[in-house]
């Protein structure tokens, strides 16, 4: 067992009598806001009399799977007893502080500073402030257990958005650190739209600078994905304190993010919430709305508990992840904001494309690829790495295989992903204890699952051994093909090098990315940073240069390429490519002729389901609040 995580183990371990123990209290305040910075106070109290008190900052935070070092960003820490008196902090390691000579009370004091507003990190400044808790709130190993108060002092025009509870006394409540930690909040000037769903209260509360008939027209847009998640599942889960929070900042200044959280999503963009940026927004609105689900109540073991003090690896993202980014998209199509042609081209050319074509998909496994996390998701590292040869994200290789799994059940086995989903919410996210799943999942449990509701264990045991645990790539053209779609090169006998090249115009040279294996230039022995001088014995006059003369060869072209490489000067006869670019389109689209059974094959996957679900219209959806 880690040194680090046996504290927080034994945490979990404590008796039921320390949850009447005295809660952990934060006041947030923003005195120099304009300046990205906070100042926080902690008090702990009724702290046991052995040793110090180990005060820490998050390392990592639920939803990212790499380490973060949230404690870089704090400094002008002081702590003092219950009387005021100084205590002594020491430096244990990077992201602590131990405090010596308490009386049973800390009063732990920082500045945070933060200027990055997404899902991960702390974006503080005179307009607002977007705060992720790991980023922003330091805890005491040991105390985990206990429940934490936290009040905001703020100027006279910001509110409040998020999660915790909102207590009668001004302040907002956790139950214990897990959730404290997975409840982001916005502070400003907010504005908020509140609707009821199937009994649940559902919000939006939105920082824009757009109008308020552009914010009412992307809730009605919100409001139909809300419906059509509802009904894969059956309903909508048990939202702990009565709500669901849509917790978004569309100013200029954030960096595009969404967010998973129990009871909540932080949705971070610069785009606006008209044209493009709404889509675009919306996109992030289907994913982020389907994890209260997926993920965060229907969660793989290896996540539960999160351990805040290391890098979290799971086998199951192409599931938790993947998964989700499959029906984030095919949310938007059942309600009816994209059309089939839109849901082509706005994710099937993605999923299928980026399966059929990236080197890593051939070679790893999604579990494999799901392992990957710590060192991809939002990792900072500055040496080069092969990932182009080696590595497809998760949420790839996982919604390319829901897509190949949805088609397939509903080809050959008479049931469909939605049943898959809505078993396994039903058998392992349903239930939950101490706003925590009562029983997440594991491999061998999905696989199970997959073989009941396709009542073909044979082919579960296949579909997770060729597909999930290894690496054999879906047959698309052959399970889009029933619906009436086609996979197809989009730039058919058209030549390519199949590798980005940058132009610098200082010298008409053109400098090579990381190649691909198979391409041409990989194949020739061209390599990253290498600087290609001339093709075809001509200078790259501009950065038209190049396609203008490819446009003028077709793909089997042997062309002679002089280049700069690490050992010099030289040159190499290249095999042109056909473009690998692929795109799924509908028959109609490639005139080809549609039958009724395609047709009717392709409604029932991709119409709406929520007016079959919902048996009459339903007059609690409606604004309850502006």
């Amino acid at each position: 067992m880690r040194k680090s995580a046996a504290p927080f183990l034994l945490a979990l371990a404590l008796p039921l009598a320390a949850l009447a123990q005295a809660p952990v209290q934060y006041s947030l305040a923003f005195p120099n806001a304009v300046h990205h910075e906070a100042r926080i106070t902690v008090v702990f109290a009724e702290v046991p009399a052995a040793g110090p008190l180990q005060v820490r900052m998050a390392r990592s935070s639920p939803g990212r799977y790499a380490l973060h070092e949230f404690a870089k960003n704090v400094y002008d820490v002081q702590a003092t007893d219950s009387k005021g008196q100084p205590l002594t902090v020491t430096r244990p390691d990077s992201y602590g502080w131990d405090v010596s000579g308490h009386d049973g009370t800390v009063r732990f004091t920082y500045t945070l500073f933060g200027d990055r507003t997404d899902g991960t990190y702390a974006g503080i400044d005179q307009r607002h402030a977007h705060l992720n808790m790991p980023a922003t709130l330091a805890y005491a190993r040991g105390l985990e257990q206990r429940p934490a108060e936290v009040k905001f002092e703020l100027p006279t025009d910001w509110q409040v958005a998020t999660q915790l509870r909102p207590d009668a006394n001004g302040t907002y409540y956790a139950p214990h650190l897990q959730y404290l930690m997975d409840s982001p909040t916005s502070l400003g000037a907010q504005q908020r739209r509140t609707w009821q769903t199937l009994g649940r209260t559902i919000e939006m509360s939105v920082l824009h600078e757009g109008t308020a008939a552009e914010l009412d027209a992307y809730v009605e847009q919100s409001k139909k994905v809300v419906q059509e998640a509802a009904a894969i599942f059956g309903g909508l889960p048990e939202y702990d304190f009565g709500r669901y929070t849509f917790v978004a900042n569309y100013l200029p200044q954030t960096s595009s993010d969404g967010m998973e959280h129990r009871n909540s999503t932080s949705l971070t963009s610069n785009r606006p919430l008209r044209g493009a940026g709404a889509l675009d927004n919306l996109g992030t609105v289907a994913h982020e709305f389907f994890h209260s689900w997926n993920v965060e109540r229907i969660r793989p073991r290896d996540l539960e508990p999160f351990d805040f003090e290391r890098a979290n690896m799971s086998n199951s993202l192409w599931f938790a992840e993947g998964f989700t980014q499959y029906y984030g998209e095919l949310l938007l199509r059942r309600a009816g904001i994209y059309t089939d042609e839109q849901y082509c081209q706005e994710a099937l050319n993605g999923l299928v494309g980026a399966m059929l074509n990236s080197p890593g998909a051939a070679r790893f496994s999604p579990v494999q690829m799901s392992q990957q996390a710590p060192f991809v998701d939002a990792a900072a590292a500055i040496d080069p790495n092969n990932r182009g040869n080696t590595y497809l994200s998760y949420y790839y290789i996982g919604g390319a295989n829901a897509l190949a799994l949805d088609l397939e059940l509903r080809q050959n086995h008479k049931t469909t992903l939605d049943a898959y989903m809505r078993a396994v919410w039903q058998q392992h996210g349903q239930t939950q204890r101490t706003y925590a799943p009562a029983n997440p999942y594991t491999l061998t449990d999905l696989q199970r699952i997959l073989g009941e509701v396709s009542k073909d264990t044979a082919f579960a045991g296949r579909f997770f051994r060729q597909h999930l645990l290894g690496h054999e790539l879906p047959k698309f053209d052959q399970l889009l093909a029933p619906a009436g779609l086609l996979v197809r090169r989009a730039k058919a006998g058209q030549a390519s090098l199949v590798a980005r090249l940058s132009f610098n115009p200082a010298d008409s040279t053109a400098t090579v990315g990381s190649t691909l294996v198979g391409s041409p230039l990989y194949q020739a022995g061209l390599d990253r940073e290498d600087v290609v001088r001339k093709i075809d014995g001509q200078r790259l006059t501009s950065a038209k240069a190049l396609p203008e003369l490819l446009a003028a060869h077709k793909p089997g072209d042997v062309l002679t390429v002089e280049y700069r490489t690490r050992g010099g000067i030289r040159t190499a006869p290249v095999t042109l490519a056909e473009d690998p670019t692929l795109e799924v389109v509908t028959y109609e689209t490639a005139r080809r002729p549609v039958t009724r059974a395609m047709k009717k094959f392709r409604a029932e996957w991709l119409s709406g389901k929520a007016k079959s679900f919902y048996p009459k219209p339903q007059p609690e959806d409606k604004d309850v609040s502006g």
